[in-house]
């Protein structure tokens, strides 16, 4: 179903958010739309949700099973008021959000879907789930100058670190439980890319409730929320195979005019699969066995 605007979906789109999970997606551009909905909606989730200019096309087969929401995604931050407002729709579901050309991988996908990796963490009395932004771009630029190949896509198998996070101005001890995550094309371009924007961490699937707040940082107004485990031992973690950077770094004239190849020694083929993301480490399984 398609609906106008914003106002719109929010008067008459609660019944489409069913049980959940739900899928939250935002198109920024044209690219690669299709494969990111099917990618979600294969993945497990019950409901998919996609924000995307009126102008941008999205293939008919789609129609009967996405809910199409026409929106200015273009704007700053656009992505938190459209994010909270589906918060609003559905307290106590479980959500997910990403942007086209993103992918969600978890632990153990090759034979367990979301809904039952979400039924788990419910059971480990957790309403959120970090997720890791790793960064896709294509091997061949000259073959895919925006960067974005799904039959050549690479990642980089290290290189990540993570950081104290810092408690509120003027408090000398980091916030419990809370790292900051860098890596990938941000760490490696960091020059053409802001401070506040290098980080690769997000709260990428969370359970709504109602006073819930999505933050431009990608962090929630309730700070368990942006926890990495719970008190008692670790938790599970994802992974957002994402092309969003990749993208931003060829459109950028600065910075295109400097890269001819994304690789160096520390790229390797990306697999599509969950099991080489929990091999290099870029996941954890925790509990979940």
């Amino acid at each position: 179903m398609r609906h106008a605007s914003i106002s719109h979906f929010t008067a008459h789109g609660r019944a489409a958010l069913g049980k959940g999970p739900v899928a939250i997606v935002l198109a920024e551009d044209a690219v690669e739309i299709d494969s990111t909905l099917r990618h979600h909606l294969d993945a497990g989730f019950t409901t998919v949700v996609l924000f995307a200019l009126p102008q941008v096309a999205v293939n008919p087969a789609l129609d009967g099973v996405v809910h199409r929401i026409d929106y200015n995604t273009k704007a700053p931050d656009a992505f938190v008021s459209a994010v909270n407002t589906v918060i609003a729709m559905g307290p106590d579901l479980w959500m997910y959000y990403c942007f086209n050309a993103e992918y969600l991988f978890h632990p153990f996908g090759a034979s367990r879907n979301v809904a039952e990796m979400l039924t788990f963490q419910t059971e480990e009395r957790r309403d959120a789930m970090l997720t890791y932004v790793i960064d896709l771009y294509a091997g061949d630029l000259d073959a895919a100058p925006d960067a974005v190949s799904l039959s050549d896509a690479w990642l980089d198998k290290s290189g990540y670190y993570a950081q104290s996070r810092g408690g509120p101005s003027g408090s000398p001890a980091p916030l419990e439980r809370q790292l900051d995550f860098f890596g990938g094309l941000r760490w490696r371009y960091e020059e053409h890319v802001p401070w506040k924007k290098r980080r690769i961490d997000r709260i990428g699937l969370f359970r709504a409730r109602t006073g819930l707040e999505l933050r431009a940082d990608h962090t929630f107004n309730d700070p368990e929320y942006n926890t990495f485990a719970c008190k008692w031992h670790h938790n599970l973690t994802a992974t957002i195979c994402s092309f969003r950077t990749a993208k931003a770094l060829r459109v950028n004239p600065g910075s295109r005019s400097e890269i001819e190849t994304f690789r160096w020694r520390n790229s390797v083929p990306f697999r599509w699969e969950s099991q080489q993301l929990l091999d290099l480490g870029l996941m954890e399984p925790g509990q979940w066995f």
